[in-house]
Formats: C-alpha cells, structure tokens, sequence
C-alpha cells in the first residue's frame, strides 16, 4: 500500500508540472495524409525513389516532403486541410508540379493513384541512378541496422544478424551483449515475449534472419521505457506490414549447418488489415568434442572428463494479427505470436574422479532435452485527440510460456568396482504467467511534448521438479530424493509510473527529460521440500533520465546522456531445479537474488557528411549487485566433489568503454563499415562472495570486440559482402570465457524484377572446426574446459515477394523490459551450456 501512495502522488506532481505550460487548449487540428504512386510514361513502371515536395498552393517554399519507396509509391502525413502545390522531380526525367492538390475536413486522406513522369532524354544519356536504403541509420536516440538489406544473413538466425550490428557482439555460445554488458534487453517489435524468460541465447536462435526487417539499438533509455537493460535495449523488428491489397514473401534456404524456411501474407481491404506469419528451422546433428578438467589447489582431489556431445535444435513460430481503423482517430489491433522450440544433446563421456586417494572412474551415457512453447497475445486500442500529436493509448498483454527440461543419464561403472551401475532421470516443468495493463499519453503543446503513462505487470512463476534414481542390481527400484522434488512458486508484480518533457531551444538544443518509479513485490516459496526459506521482499526504485543534444552545421551531433536502469532476475536465473545431467557439473537458479541497480552515462558524437556516417562515443557504467554465474565445489550423491554453477549479486563493476562507428561509401557501388568497441571491467567482490572468488578478482581488465564488413554492387542485381568478427574473451570474476571470431562471404543475386533473389553464404571456409577454451578458478580450485565445434558452413537461399505495396505498420503494443535475461553459459536450472 505504501507502493501505491507512493506512485500514485509521483503521477499528481507529473500532472501539477503539466498544468505549469500554456497551450494546452490551443485550438484542435485534424489532419490526414496524400498518397500516389509515380510512373514512367514509356515503360509504365514504378520510378523509385523520387523526390517529392510540398508547400503552399501558389508558392514555392517546401513545408514536407518525401522519397517514392522501391515501388514508386509516396505518402505525406499530417497534412492539414488546405491547398498546396506538389512537386515530384527525379534525376533523368522532367519535373512535374500540381496545383492546387486540395484536402478538406470531410475528405482529410487524398490518394492521387498513379503520376505519370517524362523522361528527359538528354539527362538519361548522361546520368545512371542507383537508389538503395542505407544499411545503417544513425538516429538521434538510437542506431537502426537495416537487415531487410543485408546479403549475408539469409538461412541463418537471429544471432547472425546481431553479430553485425553496431554496440552489439554475440560470443561463441550466442550471448548478446552491448557495450560489453549481457545485461541488456530484447524485445520483439517493441514488445516482451515469454520465451525470453528462459535462455535468451536458445530464443534467439529460434529467430529466423530472413524475419527481421531490422534492428534498433537504444543507449539511453527514455523514462518511458521499463528501467530494465543496465546497458540498453535491442528492440528486433520483423517484416509484419500493412498492405494495400494481398501480398507476402516468401523464403526458404538449405545448408550445412541448418534448414530454414518461412513466410508472410498480408490482406488490407478498406479499414482492416490481416498479417500472419510461419516459420521455422532445424539445424544438422552437431557433434561437440569435449575435455574437462579439475584441481584442487591442495591437490587432495581431481577430477578429469572426456566424451563428445550430438546436439540437435529445431524451432517454429508463427504470427497472427488484424488491425481495424474505426475512423481517423479511433484504431484497435490485437496480435497473437507463438513459439515453439527445443534442442537435445546425447553425450557419451568417460569421468575419473580422485578424491582422498581414491580412484572413482566410470562412463557416463546422458540424453538432455530442453523444451519451450510460448504465446504472447497483445491488445491495443488508441483514441487520437483533434488536436495534432494529442493520443492516449490502451494496452493489455498476456503471456504464457511452458519451459521443460528432461534428463536421463545412466552410470556405468568398471566390472569390479565397488559402486552400482544406476540411472538418474530428472525433469523440470516451469510455468510463466504475465499479466500487463498499460496506458499511455502524449500531449503535444506549442514548445514542448509531455509523456506520463502507467503500468502493471502481474507475474506468476511455477515450477515442479522430480528426481529419480534407478540402482541397476536392485531390479531397477526406483529411489526418490525428498530434497529434489518439489513445487517452487515464485510471485512479482511491479507498478510503475513515468512522465517526460521534451523540447527544443534555439533550433540546436534538444532536450528530453524524465523520471519513472517501480514499486516491486515479490514473495517466494517451495511445497514439498523444506530446503527453501519462504521469502517476500517489497522495494521502490525512482529512476531518472535525461538526455541533452546539440546540432550543429554538415548534420553533426553533440549529445550528453544520463539514465538508472534496474534489472530483476528472470526465470532463467531464479529457477531453483538442479540441472545433474552431468552430476559432477551440475547448474541451478538462485530465487534469492536480488535486481541490478546500475548508473548510466554516455557523451556521443556523430555526423553525417555525404557518404560518411560517424558514431563516437564515450561511457561509464556503475553497476550494484551485479549478476554473474558462481562456480564452487560441492558434494554429489555418491560423496565425491563436483562443480556446482549457479548465480549470485557478487559486487559492485565500474565499467570505462569507448565505442566507434564508421560507414563510408569512397564510391557509388562499394561501401566499407566497421565497429569497435572496448570497455573495462573492474569488479569489488563483496563479502559474501570473497571465498569464491579467484586470485584475478578486484583488478581492472579490458574486453574489446570489432567488426569490419565491404559490400559491392555490381551491375545486373548482384551484391557481393564479406565481413570478420573478433571479440576478445568474455571477463567474469572467476576467470574467462572464450574470445569468438568469425569471417563470412555472401552473394546475392536479384530475380524478377528485384522481387525475387537468390543467395550463398559462406562461413569460416578454412576453418571446420573450431576450438574454445574456459578458465575458471576459485579460493581452493582451477578448471579448464574446452570444447570443439563444426563450424564452417555453406548455404542457399531463396526469396521471393508477391503483392502491393508495403506500408510500414504502426507500432503498438506492451513493453515488458524489467526482467534480466539469460545468458547460455551455464547454470540456470534450463540451460545445459551446449551450443
């Protein structure tokens, strides 16, 4: 209840302030939009790309404008009622003016069908054209990589298109990062989705590339956004649109390493348009190499593992939604994506364990099946005000995911030995339930725009677990664990309000400040089992952002940042299920964590000059209670000494980074891009972890990644890119991960009249297989592992686009980015760490 005053006076003062500016009843203007589409005289074909320009009836002075798309469509928006004069000119044809073109209050939208244009004969002689979207953006407040226009990535998943984003690097196990920080969110299309509750990694693969229209990379977080991501926010935008008429695309690819396909239908007809979409993938079996060993640093045990693991993925995911226009200012739109994806590992590896002199060695067949099938259905309603800007929007997410884990593991031991041959079978079934309300305002006024919203998420988590032994000589009884069977259930809800101004001064000063305050209540508790403390915890967190830019000539930007993220452990983390699939490498989730509370600065330069687009950037990170995966001893079954990965709020990490990116095209056909990134990571154990912590801990190390791509366009459709990825090895404060490197080429050739393509890529071809090296070691022992992967791979793929013309869809829907999510190495209860 002392939550609730709290945000609800947090809401009145946002409102008092509000009440301070004049112009909230400034007179009310409607406004619609002229649409057309322009068409060469002689060849009746779409012109591209065309410049079209608006102003006043009878004068000259433009007030809009535009580009024609690919299709030689245009359309201008916010047009009040009124006369104007339009101009469409491009380069090898005659311009053409028509005045007046006329939108009135009983007729606000005004389609001008098709616009004939004239080539100019003498220019066409002289002049060739080639108009291309850019695959970078260098926004205000974020990057945007255009991945509708990459070569490289067909076939692939999610994780292919990420490892090529500027501030992103993906590891070798497909953990994102930004800046050098896991702990950043994704979303889907501007919307959580269940299946991320689980491993991110595994849901990211389950993406397939040839889905994503692009993806958007956000620093500095307005008070709008969830205060989840201490780093930022990566927000994955796929190719749902609204289109006029039906149209769709279709895309298929087949390879070495996996088998892809997917497709999307589009229907508009009148107020209403229909989007759905299926897809899916399933990769090649992929055997894995493996070698594990452990000592003790008073040598008084060791424990040796060597064996190699078969891993199998496959995935599907589907869409379905329908957004109605009641009139210019009422809309409604209701969506339902589900996902359903699993990966299994059958291993075989032999195990020798010393402990007090004693030599305890057996073989080891294990089968380890992760499973998750998830839904997010969305709903959406927006009443736009006369008043242009003026909205209020409703929103209601629910959403369901289903996380299995099963395991079967048999111990064979030597003829002779001491100890039985036995059978340990084990499974995992989590539940997560979401429930979100959401509203929204937008209140335009003269010099300023005013935001406030508010928001409750309702999270329910289960999981029940079940262990069972099978001692081979007793006939195959089976033998239960009370202390591994149980019902864990696990409640948070968060109340959150927020409010934002933003402004500009003197046409070179931009200005965007805000607040928003989290009231969190959580409660924990097990049935079953006394092993776990019944808990509850409530907490409040005010955090404000701010962000300050300066224009200046040649499209150069200044821009100062500051933001408080918090991140609160996800179900991958706070799962309590011990994952013994591997009993002397066992993982499990930690419900007792605690959120993330970090502090965000960041001072950026960028510009845009011709062909030349610049990023620069500096920034500091403190981060309290941060989250990172424990590895310690512990006692197995049969007494013997194993290794145990969970997680815990290990300390404090002041992190340093600079970040730098380029994109030139020196001519017309080529383009050179690169990105660079690195930052320290200097982490102060706390107390409570200080035993644990390796030698290393409490110093300062730096991690660093690079990408650097050359693309080429060559006359009659193709497009030719090659690219190489490195990034150094991943810090933690028991050691490292392994660095990650990786090189790529791809083909792409242009088919029916650019609506169709067909493609190969190629990755690592010198390189089959490729190594991967952990360190690890705490107060009392040392482990390495390494392992070995197929890796190189060739692939083809085909797409194929049918229907009208795209019209970019609105977007709406939940925002969910509280939640810490997971990452694939280790621990986590789900997770077996196997590529």
């Amino acid at each position: 209840m002392k939550h609730l005053y709290t945000l609800i006076c947090f809401i009145l003062i946002s409102h008092m302030i509000y009440a301070q500016f004049p112009g909230g009843g400034s007179q009310a203007t409607i406004t619609g939009k002229i649409t057309g589409t322009i068409i060469d005289s002689l060849t009746k074909k779409p012109v591209d790309y065309a410049t079209i320009s608006l102003s006043r009836s009878g004068q000259t002075k433009a007030t809009n404008g535009t580009l024609a798309d690919d299709k030689g469509s245009f359309k201008l928006e916010n047009i009040k009622p009124g006369k104007y004069r339009l101009t469409l000119s491009f380069i090898g044809y005659n311009s053409k003016i028509i005045d007046p073109v006329e939108t009135t209050g009983s007729k606000l939208d005004l389609n001008l069908g098709n616009i004939i244009l004239s080539s100019n004969a003498k220019m066409l002689n002289e002049v060739t054209v080639t108009g291309e979207k850019s695959l970078v953006e260098n926004k205000i407040d974020k990057i945007v990589y255009n991945a509708e226009k990459d070569v490289t990535i067909s076939g692939g998943n999610s994780t292919d298109v990420l490892r090529k984003v500027p501030l992103l690097s993906v590891d070798y196990d497909g953990n994102l990062s930004l800046r050098g920080s896991s702990n950043v969110r994704v979303l889907i299309n501007g919307k959580p989705s269940g299946v991320m509750a689980g491993n991110m990694a595994d849901a990211l693969k389950a993406i397939p590339a040839d889905q994503i229209k692009s993806v958007e990379v956000i620093t500095s977080p307005s008070a709008k956004y969830d205060a989840e991501g201490t780093s930022g926010i990566v927000n994955i935008i796929t190719k749902k649109s609204n289109l006029e008429g039906i149209s769709g695309s279709i895309n298929a690819g087949v390879g070495t390493r996996q088998n892809s396909g997917n497709g999307n239908l589009n229907i508009k007809t009148g107020r209403l348009t229909v989007s759905g979409n299926a897809g899916g993938y399933a990769s090649w079996p992929q055997t894995s190499i493996l070698s594990f060993n452990k000592l003790s640093n008073d040598n008084s045990f060791s424990l040796s593992q060597s064996g190699q693991n078969e891993t199998k993925r496959i995935a599907t995911n589907g869409s379905l939604g329908a957004d109605y226009d009641f009139n210019n200012y009422n809309s409604f739109s209701s969506s339902l994506k589900g996902n359903w994806f699993q990966f299994s590992t059958d291993g075989n590896n032999f195990n020798q364990n010393i402990f007090s002199g004693n030599n305890f060695s057996f073989n080891r067949d294990s089968y380890n099946k992760n499973k998750v099938i998830g839904y997010d259905w969305n709903n959406d309603f927006t009443h736009k005000f006369k008043k242009e800007g003026q909205e209020i929007s409703f929103a209601f997410q629910l959403t369901n995911s289903n996380l299995k884990n099963d395991f079967n593991s048999d111990f064979i031991y030597p003829s002779g030995s001491n100890f039985r041959d036995s059978t340990e079978i084990g499974n995992s079934d989590a539940i997560n339930k979401e429930k979100t309300f959401q509203v929204d305002y937008l209140q335009p006024f003269k010099r300023i725009v005013w935001e406030f919203g508010v928001k409750t998420i309702l999270r329910d988590i289960s999981n029940d677990s079940k262990v069972e032994s099978q001692y081979i000589p007793f006939n195959g009884k089976t033998f239960v664990n009370p202390n591994r069977n149980y019902i864990y259930d696990y409640k948070q809800n968060v109340y959150a309000g927020y409010t934002t101004f933003g402004f500009t001064l003197a046409k070179k000063y931009g200005f965007k400040l805000g607040a928003r305050y989290e009231a969190t209540e959580i409660e924990g508790a097990a049935t079953g089992t006394t092993i776990f403390t019944p808990f509850s915890n409530n907490y409040g967190n005010l955090t404000p952002s701010f962000v300050v830019s300066r224009s200046f000539k040649n499209f150069q930007t200044l821009k100062l940042s500051y933001n408080k993220r918090i991140a609160r452990p996800s179900l991958f983390y706070l799962n309590p299920f011990r994952n013994s699939a591997d009993p002397y490498n066992a993982s499990q989730g930690n419900p007792s964590l605690k959120p993330e509370i970090s502090d965000n600065y960041e001072f950026s330069y960028s510009t845009f000059v011709k062909t030349t687009i610049i990023n620069a950037a500096i920034y500091y990170r403190n981060t309290k209670n941060i989250i990172e995966s424990l590895v310690s001893n512990y006692q197995t079954e049969g007494n013997k000494v194993g290794s145990l990965t969970t997680y815990g709020n290990i300390g404090t990490n002041n992190s340093y980074g600079f970040n730098f990116f380029g994109s030139v095209n020196p001519i017309k056909p080529l383009t050179f891009r690169g990105n660079f990134n690195v930052n320290s990571y200097d982490i102060n154990v706390n107390s409570q972890n200080a035993t644990i912590a390796s030698a290393a801990a409490n110093k300062t190390y730096f991690v660093y990644s690079a990408f650097v791509s050359a693309s080429y366009l060559f006359p009659k459709g193709f497009t030719f890119e090659t690219f190489l990825i490195t990034n150094s090895p991943r810090r933690t404060f028991q050691g490292k991960n392994p660095s990650f490197n990786m090189w790529n080429l791809g083909l792409k050739k242009d088919l029916f009249n650019k609506k169709g393509s067909i493609g190969i890529n190629v990755i690592d071809p010198f390189n089959e297989r490729k190594n991967f090296n952990s360190q690890i070691s705490g107060a009392s022992f040392t482990q390495n592992s390494n392992f070995s992967i197929p890796f190189r791979s060739v692939g083809v793929n085909f797409s194929w686009r049918f229907g009208s013309l795209k019209v970019s869809q609105k977007e709406k829907g939940v925002k969910n980015s509280d939640l810490k999510q997971g990452d694939q190495g280790g621990g986590g209860g789900l997770g077996t760490g196997n590529n």
